[in-house]
């Protein structure tokens, strides 16, 4: 079985460069988008999905 990446980065929409690493199931072909914590702005904001590199 070949092995997939799945470890993706969530990062900021509003620009303050902040970001977090997280897991995606593999069978899911949407990009995520979660509202998270941004620590820069101290409130939640909303976080897209980008690549890890």
């Amino acid at each position: 079985m070949a092995k997939t990446k799945t470890a993706i980065k969530m990062e900021s929409t509003e620009g303050t460069g902040i970001f977090y690493v997280t897991k995606k199931n593999p069978r899911n072909p949407k990009k995520l988008e979660l509202k998270k914590y941004d620590r820069k702005l101290r409130k939640h904001v909303k976080f897209k999905e980008g690549k890890l590199k």
